[in-house]
C-alpha cells in the first residue's frame, strides 16, 4: 500500500448479494448467499444490499428473500450495519415489512424507453410508484435510498441527457431518499462523461446525497469510480468479484468489483474501512462456486499471489531431459530435448 496522507474516506455499497447474484443462471442456494453474507461483513463492509422483494417471476433467483432476512437476523440488530433491500412497489413493501429491516432501494430510470422495458411503465410511474414505497417506509421509521438507472445511455433511446438524470434525482430526493446512486448500467461512460453529468448535477444537489454506480463492460468502470470521487462523491455501489450486470441491456456486465476500487482507493491513500485480504478471499470463494471467472483484476492477482505464497506449496519437479539425434546431415547434426534443438557442426577434428 502506498503510505500517502489519508484523504477522505469512502463508504463502499456492497451489491453482490443481490445486483451480483440475481442473474445467474445457476441456482445459489440460500445458504451460500447467507455464507457470503456474512463474509462480506467480517471483511468490513459495513452496508451490504442483500436481496430484493421484485417478483420471482422475474427474478427467480431472489425468490428466497424472505429465508435470507430470517437468517442474518442477528446482523440486523447491528445499528453499525445496514442491509438494504430493494423494494418495486408497494406490494413488495408490505412483504417486506414483515421483517426486520432498516432500509429499503427504490429505483427509477432516467430513461423512457429502458423504465418501459424494465418495468413496463413510464418513468413518471415509476416515481409515483417509488413515493408510494418512500410514504410506507418512512412511516415505518425505514431509511430509504433511490437509485437512477442509464444515467450515461440507454440501450433504446442512446445517449440520456443529465437534465433527465437531475430530474429523476431531485424526485427521489423529495420524496425522502437520503442519497440518490447514479447507475451506468450499461457501463459505457468514461471520465469525460462522468464530468459532464456530474457538473450539471452537482450545480443543484451536494455531493454529499450522491453516490455511484458503474458497470465495467467497456473496463472504465474504477476509472469513473476516481473521477466521481476527485468531484466530491464519496460512497459508491460495487460488487464483490464483479459480479452482476442487467438482464434488460444485452450485453452489459457485471458492476465495478468491490476488491478492485478498494486496491485502486488503498494504493491512494483513501480509508474505506476494508480489509482487502478477507475481501480477495471471498472474492474467489464466491467465483469457485459459480464456477467462473473472478471478475475482478485486483482480486485474481492477489489471489494468485497468495496461492503461489502458501506454505508447504511444492514447487513442481523439473522434467527430466533426454537428447536424441534426429536428423544427420552433413555438415551438421540436429539434435532435439524438449528444451529445444540443439546443433552441431559433424566436422573431423583438426578442420
Amino acid at each position: 500500500m502506498n503510505q500517502q496522507t489519508s484523504r477522505p474516506a469512502v463508504r463502499i455499497v456492497e451489491v453482490g448479494p443481490r445486483d451480483g447474484l440475481q442473474n445467474i443462471s445457476k441456482s445459489v442456494p440460500t445458504a451460500v448467499k447467507v455464507e457470503l453474507i456474512q463474509r462480506l461483513v467480517r471483511a468490513g463492509l459495513s452496508t451490504v444490499e442483500v436481496t430484493s422483494f421484485v417478483s420471482p417471476k422475474w427474478i427467480p433467483q431472489l425468490s428466497d428473500n424472505a429465508e435470507i432476512l430470517r437468517a442474518i437476523e442477528p446482523l440486523l440488530r447491528d445499528k453499525n450495519l445496514s442491509f438494504p433491500v430493494l423494494i418495486p412497489n408497494a406490494k413488495g413493501m408490505d412483504a417486506a415489512l414483515g421483517h426486520r429491516i432498516t432500509e429499503v432501494a427504490v429505483f427509477v430510470s432516467a430513461s423512457e424507453s429502458f423504465s418501459q422495458r424494465n418495468t413496463n411503465c413510464s418513468v413518471s410511474e415509476a416515481l409515483t410508484r417509488a413515493r408510494e414505497v418512500a410514504y410506507k417506509a418512512r412511516q415505518h421509521g425505514i431509511a430509504v435510498r433511490g437509485y437512477v438507472s442509464c444515467v450515461i445511455e440507454c440501450p433504446y433511446d442512446g445517449a440520456t441527457a443529465p437534465a433527465a438524470v437531475l430530474h429523476v434525482a431531485r424526485e427521489l430526493l423529495s420524496m425522502g431518499c437520503y442519497e440518490v446512486s447514479l447507475g451506468d448500467t450499461l457501463g459505457v461512460g468514461s471520465t469525460g462523461n462522468v464530468e459532464t453529468l456530474l457538473s450539471v448535477l452537482l450545480q443543484s444537489i451536494p455531493a454529499e446525497k450522491l453516490a455511484g454506480h458503474f458497470h465495467d463492460t467497456y473496463g472504465q468502470a474504477v476509472a469513473n469510480v476516481m473521477k466521481a470521487y476527485e468531484m466530491g462523491l464519496r460512497t459508491f455501489d460495487s460488487s464483490v468479484a464483479g459480479l452482476g450486470g442487467c438482464p434488460y441491456a444485452k450485453g452489459a456486465k457485471g458492476n465495478v468489483a468491490t476488491e478492485d476500487i478498494v486496491y485502486g482507493f488503498q494504493r491512494l491513500g483513501v480509508p474505506t474501512g476494508v480489509n482487502l485480504r478477507e475481501l480477495v478471499a471471498t472474492g474467489q470463494w464466491i467465483s469457485d462456486f459459480l464456477d467462473q471467472p473472478n471478475g475482478s483484476r485486483a482480486g485474481a492477482a492477489l489471489a494468485a499471489r497468495v496461492q503461489e505464497q502458501a506454505p508447504g506449496r511444492n514447487n513442481p519437479p523439473h522434467p527430466t531431459t533426454s537428447t536424441k539425434v534426429v536428423r544427420t546431415a552433413e555438415p551438421l547434426n540436429l539434435a532435439q530435448n524438449r528444451r529445444g534443438v540443439r546443433a552441431t557442426f559433424a566436422r573431423p577434428k583438426g578442420n
